[in-house]
C-alpha cells in the first residue's frame, strides 16, 4: 500500500519544504501501523560483524535522527537501520534552510549540522525497544560547541552501548566546524582508542557485544586513507562506513543556481566518487574488516557495484526520497537476478572483485 501510494504522495511531498516533508513522514510511519515484510531470500543473507544481516541493504543515518521509528521502517524491508547522529547534549544544528533537493540531479544537499534531541531522550527511545528483532545502529556525532569532542564520543558509547547492535563514529560530518579535522591521525588513535575503552567497559557491564565502527569522508586524499586505515585496524575497529556526503561539486550539475549551496552533497552525483573511495578502502583492508557502501545507492545496479567494489553492506537514503520505499524490494529483487544470472548461491564472491578496477 505504501509503495503504491508513493507516486501519488511525491508530488505533494516535494511541494513542502524538504525538512517540513520529512518531519511529516517521521510523524506518518509513527501513526502508521507495524508492517512485516516477507522473509527475504536465504541468498541475500549477509554475515558482518559477527551479526546476520537478513539482506544487505540498509538505511543510512540522518533519516531518523531522533531515533524515533527504526521498527517502522525496518518494516519497510531495509536489512539493517542506522539512527542519528546523536549528540550527547541536544542540539539546533544550523539555521534554516538546511536541506536543498536537486531532483535534476538526484541529489540532496544539507547542512543541518547533527541536529539532536541529544543522548538521554534518544537512550530512553532505544531503551523501549530492548529484546525487539531486527539489526539496528546508531550514528555518533560530536557537539559543535564542545571544548572536548573525544570524550563526548567516550560518552555517546558508554551510553549506547547495549542498546544497539552497532555504534558508528561519525567524524566525517561536513555540517559541524572542525570535526573532520579528528580524522588526522593523532586525533582518530585517540579517539579510537578512548572509544574502544569505553565500549569494552560498557560491554562488560551489559554482558553485551556491540560492534564499533568508523564512518570517513569521500573527500580524502589517498595518503590520508593510509593512515585513517591503519588506526582503524590497529585499534580494532569492526568495520567501515564509506562513505558521508562530499563539499565537492561534480561537474555537470543540472541545478547550478542550488549547487552553491553550502553544505554536504548527497544522491547520485556522489555515486562515483564515493564508491572510488570504497574500492581504494577495501584494497587496503582486504578482509579484515567488512564495509558499508553509501553514498548514491538508488539500484540494484549501484547497489550491486558497490559490492563489487568491495562492500559486504550497503545503506541508502538520498535515493530514498525521489524512488520511495518500493525502492528497498527493487533493489533486493534486482540483486536476486544478478545472482540467478551468475549462477551464485550468496553475495560473498562478489565482495570487492572489482575493487582494483572500480579503485581507478
Amino acid at each position: 500500500m505504501i509503495r503504491g501510494a508513493f507516486p501519488v504522495l511525491r508530488p505533494l511531498l516535494h511541494r513542502l519544504d524538504p525538512e517540513a516533508a520529512h518531519a511529516l513522514t517521521i510523524r506518518s510511519l509513527a501513526a502508521a501501523p507495524p508492517l512485516r515484510p516477507a522473509p527475504d531470500d536465504p541468498r541475500l543473507s549477509v554475515e558482518a560483524f559477527g551479526l546476520t544481516f537478513p539482506n544487505p541493504v540498509g538505511l543510512a543515518a540522518g533519516y531518523d535522527k531522533q531515533c524515533e521509528v527504526p521498527d517502522r521502517l525496518l518494516g519497510l524491508g531495509f536489512g539493517f537501520v542506522e539512527l542519528g547522529g546523536v549528540t550527547p547534549r541536544p542540539q539546533p544544528g544550523n539555521p534554516r534552510p538546511r536541506v536543498f533537493r536537486l531532483p535534476g540531479d538526484g541529489a540532496v544537499i544539507n547542512r543541518f549540522g547533527l541536529n539532536s534531541d541529544g543522548l538521554a531522550r534518544c537512550r530512553v527511545r532505544l531503551e523501549r525497544r530492548r529484546g525487539r528483532p531486527g539489526i539496528v545502529g546508531v550514528n555518533l556525532g560530536a557537539n559543535k560547541e564542545s571544548a572536548d569532542r573525544i570524550a563526548d564520543y567516550a560518552t555517546l558509547v558508554a551510553g549506547l552501548a547495549g542498546l544497539a547492535a552497532f555504534l558508528t563514529i561519525n567524524v566525517s560530518s561536513p555540517n559541524t566546524a572542525g570535526l573532520r579535522d579528528l580524522q588526522g591521525e593523532a586525533f582518530l588513535d585517540t579517539l579510537l582508542a578512548r572509544a574502544v575503552e569505553a565500549r569494552d567497559r560498557a560491554d562488560e557491564v551489559r554482558g553485551s557485544r556491540t560492534r564499533l565502527l568508523l564512518k570517513i569522508a569521500p573527500d580524502l586524499a589517498e595518503a590520508a586513507l593510509d593512515a585513517i586505515t591503519a588506526t582503524a585496524l590497529a585499534r580494532g575497529i569492526d568495520g567501515l562506513v564509506v562513505s558521508n556526503t562530499t563539499i565537492a561539486r561534480p561537474e555537470g550539475l543540472a541545478q547550478t543556481r542550488l549547487a552553491g549551496e553550502a553544505g554536504g552533497l548527497s544522491g547520485r552525483p556522489l555515486f562515483a566518487l564515493s564508491t572510488r573511495v570504497l574500492a581504494q578502502v577495501r584494497l587496503r583492508v582486504g578482509e579484515a574488516v567488512p564495509l558499508i557502501g553509501v553514498g548514491g545507492v538508488d539500484s540494484a545496479a549501484a547497489a550491486w557495484t558497490k559490492i563489487e567494489a568491495g562492500a559486504s553492506l550497503v545503506q541508502l537514503y538520498t535515493g530514498l526520497i525521489y524512488e520511495g520505499p518500493g525502492l528497498v524490494p527493487d533493489i533486493k529483487r534486482g540483486l536476486l537476478d544478478r545472482l540467478s544470472a551468475e549462477g551464485l548461491t550468496s553475495l560473498a564472491p562478489v565482495v570487492g572483485r572489482r575493487a582494483a578496477e572500480l579503485a581507478r
